[in-house]
């Protein structure tokens, strides 16, 4: 304490100088060491913010600049920021005083409640859905109190041992300021162009390229890249400018994927933001494949479809998805299994998806517009196909996990939610197939039952992470989403109801 109290008095002009110059969107790409990994300062703001504020702003401050500044109180600097820290369980906003309406409150105030949430966590015997909430809004203040005390910041400095990171109350110390007086027009600046330096000098600027990952934004762009493909081949008879955009889209999104495994070392499927990208991107890649083998274009817009429709959950569903990039937990780090169990499991998602995109498109154009049964049967023979492939996978992905729980936990099952679940769509799968195949199911039930089997996908893929919360497939699990769960449930259902009810189209002959 003594010491910040002496930067202030003695240094005070360098520090407000600081402010006002040094805190800048030129610290992005500024080396610094958070979560186990060395990466530019843009991403640990834009980290920290949004998991503080749920905004990567601070009003209409940019997340570095806001983050520096924040840091700067630790030296005693009158700074006061708009930071309102993010709530979203509405019994914690009634225990906070809070409007319904409102998603987040003034810092101030809420530390104001500090003791209240306290003592409700401390009260709360059973970890639902109330008391993590207040526990993530604990967190939320501890995470500010560390940006204002200096401990979040983490700088790069030379010692007799390499280059060391270290926080930003001991980087800024009165003796490194003292003794950077006069070598420069700024003693901070100075000490962190040193600082940047020696790391450069030590470890290159590898970790740049996170920097680059976050701005190019490739997959945002890939949105509008899939839609003007959905388009051009939904509605021009040349098919050539609509698979210019395909592969286009492709490209990007490989790249992008590139980039992220060359960030993280690993497969980029190892959590729910990841396993939503890779299975938009796996379903548009089966889909080129299904349509180069059976000459139907419908597969690729189906493909996009559910490729866009991931893309924006990765965009918008940030309460949901976590677009950080995490080390791994320890049964996550054999790169061998998981290259293949868990891509197994996704890719089959993806043919599963394409199948439920195909059903659901199928069920309202029959519903709306005339399809003969021509057309129909040809329809349903084409998701079937889709189903196939995803069966397959589905039950390789199954097996693979089984020799991966013998690896990693010493037995191949043990009925854990997430093995109970996978085992659950494989079995509705293999019964529509089988059913499909022998005639037990006619077509006018095939298609509708494809279009409903999906909801046992999403609760194996989301409902286990997002309701039920347990199981040794913990590594996966995400808090909230049940609402989106819920939603998705409930058009599924609203769309099953209007394709079969009051449906005078429903042809009868066996395929």
């Amino acid at each position: 304490m003594l010491n910040k109290f002496l930067i202030l008095i003695i240094f005070l002009p360098v520090m407000a100088w600081a402010q006002m110059d040094f805190c800048n969107q030129d610290l992005e790409n500024y080396p610094v060491l958070a979560g186990g990994r060395e990466k530019p300062l843009y991403v640990l703001a834009i980290d920290t913010i949004r998991f503080m504020t749920g905004e990567t702003k601070v009003g209409d401050l940019p997340a570095t600049v806001a983050f520096c500044k924040l840091s700067l109180k630790a030296f005693g600097m009158p700074l006061e920021l708009p930071v309102m820290i993010r709530v979203d369980h509405v019994d914690v906003k009634k225990l906070l005083g809070m409007n319904e309406k409102d998603h987040a409150m003034p810092v101030n105030d809420i530390f104001a409640r500090a003791g209240d949430i306290e003592t409700k966590i401390a009260e709360l015997k059973e970890n639902n859905s109330f008391k993590k909430e207040l526990t993530k809004v604990s967190q939320r203040m501890g995470t500010y109190q560390a940006i204002t005390e200096g401990r979040a910041w983490t700088v790069p400095l030379k010692t007799s041992k390499g280059v060391e990171f270290v926080a930003l109350t001991e980087f800024l110390s009165r003796e490194r300021v003292e003794s950077a007086q006069g070598k420069g027009m700024n003693p901070v600046q100075y000490l962190f162009n040193q600082g940047k330096a020696d790391y450069l000098a030590a470890k290159g600027d590898g970790y740049l390229l996170e920097l680059k990952y976050f701005k190019l934004n490739l997959f945002q762009w890939a949105i509008l890249v899939s839609l003007l493909a959905i388009l051009l081949l939904g509605g021009m008879k040349n098919k050539i400018p609509g698979s210019v955009f395909v592969v286009l889209t492709v490209v990007m999104q490989i790249t992008a994927m590139t980039m992220r495994v060359m960030i993280s070392g690993r497969a980029p499927i190892t959590n729910m933001y990841e396993t939503v990208m890779f299975s938009g991107f796996g379903a548009l890649i089966l889909s080129c494949i299904i349509t180069f083998v059976r000459k139907e274009t419908v597969f690729v817009l189906a493909g996009l479809g559910y490729n866009i429709l991931c893309l924006m959950m990765m965009k918008f569903a940030h309460g949901m998805l976590d677009e950080g990039i995490s080390p791994l937990v320890p049964v996550l780090r054999d790169n061998f299994w998981l290259s293949t169990h868990v891509t197994t499991v996704i890719l089959s998602y993806a043919a599963l998806a394409l199948s439920w995109i195909l059903a659901n498109s199928l069920l309202i154009r029959k519903r709306f517009f005339t399809v003969t049964n021509e057309e129909y049967r040809y329809q349903s023979d084409l998701i079937y196909t889709a189903i196939k492939v995803g069966t397959v996978m589905l039950a390789a992905g199954v097996i693979l996990g089984g020799v991966w729980a013998d690896y990693s936990w010493g037995r191949f099952w043990g009925w854990d939610p997430k093995e109970t679940w996978s085992l659950i769509v494989l079995l509705v799968y293999t019964a529509i197939l089988h059913g499909r195949y022998s005639s037990w199911i006619p077509p006018k039930r095939f298609v509708p039952l494809v279009a409903g089997a999906f909801m046992s996908v999403m609760m194996a893929w989301f409902g286990v992470n997002y309701i039920l919360a347990s199981g040794l497939h913990s590594y996966g699990f995400s808090e909230g989403g049940a609402i989106f769960l819920g939603s998705f449930f409930l058009i599924q259902i609203l769309l099953l109801l209007t394709g079969v009810i009051g449906n005078k189209q429903a042809p009868e002959q066996s395929t």
